[in-house]
């Protein structure tokens, strides 16, 4: 998968998603950091970005390397700080020895890779026994392409639709005016067989409702806050 959207779009992202500004990442999603990578010491952040993750991470005392292979986030990244060291990669090679790490994120990433079979490969490799993969995604079912919060006025019934679950689906989607960038929706046992296979076992599962602070600003949402935007899968290395 070209990075070329990524580095296009790079200051939208930052503008709107990082640095304090973007409700979801501030009131949940950071917060869901430190409490699944509480007590890691070597941590990978793969995708990295702009490096909001892997700052929050290294505040909890941990060494970090942000990987990313987008020059134009890994330049604010470095000016950001954060005691954090960065390396433009892409997740399918990463730039570490087997074992290297006792914990591994990805925050919202492994939904724009195809395929992203060999970045859980990789990410499997480089982590040590017994060690942490946290990743976040946006959630497979209720987030699927087509759906959404449904007002049936002749049975005068409110549902959440859900889209075509099983097919795989793969969308530049315009997530802003201008704004186009690759989405893959695959059902949740791709994800959790694929890491099975290499010793990835869930241990948690956590499918937040979506935070006030974002509902607020997209008043769309505040009839389904009872649905979920995001999935968190936080496995350990076995064998």
């Amino acid at each position: 998968m070209s990075e070329q959207p990524w580095e296009t779009h790079a200051g939208w992202w930052q503008d709107r998603f990082t640095g304090g500004v973007d409700p979801e990442y501030e009131e949940q999603i950071l917060p869901l950091v430190d409490e699944q990578l509480a007590g890691a010491t070597r941590v990978l952040d793969v995708g990295c970005g702009e490096g909001q993750v892997a700052r929050r991470v290294a505040a909890l005392g941990a060494q970090v390397v942000g990987v990313d292979p987008t020059a134009g986030q890994l330049v604010t990244a470095v000016a950001r700080g954060g005691g954090v060291r960065y390396v433009r990669g892409a997740a399918e090679h990463l730039p570490l020895p087997d074992g290297a790490v006792d914990a591994v994120v990805i925050c919202l990433t492994l939904e724009h890779l195809e395929p992203f079979e060999p970045a859980v490969h990789e990410i499997a490799r480089v982590l040590a026994a017994g060690g942490v993969f946290c990743c976040f995604l946006n959630h497979p079912l209720l987030q699927t392409p087509g759906s959404g919060w449904i007002d049936d006025h002749i049975l005068e019934e409110q549902y959440w639709r859900v889209g075509p679950y099983l097919p795989d689906d793969v969308a530049m989607e315009e997530v802003a005016p201008g704004i186009r960038l690759p989405f893959m929706h695959r059902p949740l046992s791709r994800y959790i067989n694929v890491m099975a296979d290499l010793g990835l076992l869930v241990e948690r599962m956590v499918e937040p409702p979506p935070p006030p602070g974002f509902v607020a600003q997209a008043p769309e949402y505040a009839e389904a806050a009872t649905m979920p935007r995001l999935l968190v899968l936080r496995a350990r290395k076995h064998g």
